[in-house]
């Protein structure tokens, strides 16, 4: 198996976990009230339903760019489609020149 090397922090709890920084966020009143009616059905503080939902989306965020795992068979096919020539693609040059909806 090959496989990049990445060791996010996955299953940080933020109960458990000592805190020496402080992350602040403003958000409309309607958007409070929405954090804090959320964190209440998992029992928790709007910090720590924040902080725990920021790791997760974090880390799936940075997932997809440092870390994967491909069996022998995939790795190669991987490695041959990195190595084939690049090709022209009329339509999604074309594609790539339109404005788009949030233009």
């Amino acid at each position: 198996m090959m496989a990049g090397s990445f060791c996010p922090i996955t299953a940080m709890s933020t109960v458990s976990t000592t805190k020496t920084e402080r992350i602040d966020v403003r958000a409309s009143s309607a958007v409070k009230q929405l954090l804090q009616d959320a964190a209440r059905t998992r029992h928790k503080s709007v910090s720590e339903f924040l902080l725990d939902a920021g790791i997760t989306a974090a880390t799936q965020a940075l997932a997809d760019r440092h870390r994967f795992v491909l069996d022998d068979a995939a790795w190669q096919a991987f490695q041959d489609a990195l190595d084939r020539p690049v090709q022209d693609k009329p339509r999604l040059r074309q594609l790539l020149r339109e404005r788009g909806a949030l233009d």
